[in-house]
């Protein structure tokens, strides 16, 4: 994969990250916001911040695929967090993180285990610290063990 190609679809799971953080908030319909990151969010400039150019389509599919699919998804973190802890309990910003990983492995098998968790781990490293970056590697790893049992090196 070229480099082009790689920043683009870093930049489209961070954008998906935060639409599905939008999308949780404030319940805004999937059209409008998909809409809303097109025209407004991708590629943009934001207090004079420019953000690369998210790959549209791949931002697209993590985003409607995490909601088409949140049920399933949201079961699969679920059944792996510690005895006591609910997904609720989860702050928005690591649920939106975890929900599009989990879309990513369990729905886009072109796209390399180690690049989805990679990836991840990248994206919650903006909104955490180590500890919970580390979380999201270990929780992303035990669902690709399931979603990807023969690629889940």
């Amino acid at each position: 994969m070229s480099q082009t190609r790689s920043k683009s679809r870093s930049a489209a799971r961070l954008a998906a990250v935060q639409a599905i953080y939008q999308q949780e908030m404030e319940g805004t319909p999937l059209p409008r916001l998909l809409k809303e990151f097109h025209d407004h969010r991708l590629g943009a400039t934001i207090e004079d911040e420019t953000y690369h150019q998210a790959e549209r389509d791949f931002f697209d599919d993590i985003v409607a695929g995490a909601d088409a699919r949140r049920e399933e998804i949201d079961k699969l973190i679920g059944d792996r967090l510690a005895e006591g802890w609910s997904l609720e309990r989860l702050d928005r910003p690591m649920r939106a993180i975890l929900r599009a990983g989990a879309y990513e492995l369990i729905a886009r098998a072109d796209v390399p285990v180690g690049s989805v968790i990679s990836e991840y781990v990248d994206v919650a490293h903006a909104f955490y610290d180590k500890r919970e970056s580390g979380f999201v590697n270990g929780l992303l790893d035990a669902i690709a063990k399931e979603a990807r049992p023969a690629r889940a090196e």
